[in-house]
């Protein structure tokens, strides 16, 4: 059995990380980091916490679909102000994802500096609130992806990947 540490602080010391090698291990540890979310988002009747994710909009949906997510996945582009929507997912989640004792909320956007932006908005929003967000997804995968996947749409090149992953996560 292969195991793979998700230690996403070494892939930031290498010298070369456009090399071969190196991107077959980012892109390994970043498809391990994904089916983690997938675990998570997934219903409670599939063995998953039913953990919502929040996207900003209906390409990043599309996109987590064809990975493989088929749990809630919320958008912040559906016609809401934003305190709107941070009244709606505290309304609707809670403070705590009440099957796994965790973040209530997968808060996912892109690695732009306009999704920079919102994923923070969101953080200090619903801190205020009590509410922590689960930002482990986000943070990991753009210390291993950037600067060639700056979306979540561009996500789906792990797609080939998720379904051969049956190694021990460590």
């Amino acid at each position: 059995m292969l195991k793979i540490s998700l230690d996403v602080d070494d892939m930031s010391k290498n010298n070369n990380p456009f090399d071969a090698s190196n991107q077959t291990l980012r892109y390994e540890k970043a498809s391990k980091i994904i089916l983690e979310s997938i675990m998570r988002n997934k219903p409670i009747t599939e063995g998953g916490a039913n953990c919502p994710i929040l996207v900003e909009g209906i390409k990043d949906e599309r996109a987590l679909r064809a990975l493989g997510f088929n749990g809630i996945i919320e958008k912040l582009n559906r016609g809401y102000n934003r305190p709107k929507l941070i009244a709606y997912l505290y309304q609707k989640y809670g403070k705590i994802n009440k099957i796994d004792g965790k973040s209530p909320l997968i808060v996912l956007m892109d690695w732009d500096k306009t999704g920079q932006s919102i994923q923070k908005f969101f953080k200090i929003r619903l801190n205020a609130m009590d509410v922590t967000i689960d930002e482990e997804m986000y943070t990991k995968l753009s210390k291993i992806i950037k600067p060639e996947v700056m979306t979540v749409e561009s996500l789906t090149s792990f797609g080939t990947a998720l379904p051969n992953y049956n190694d021990e996560i460590i």
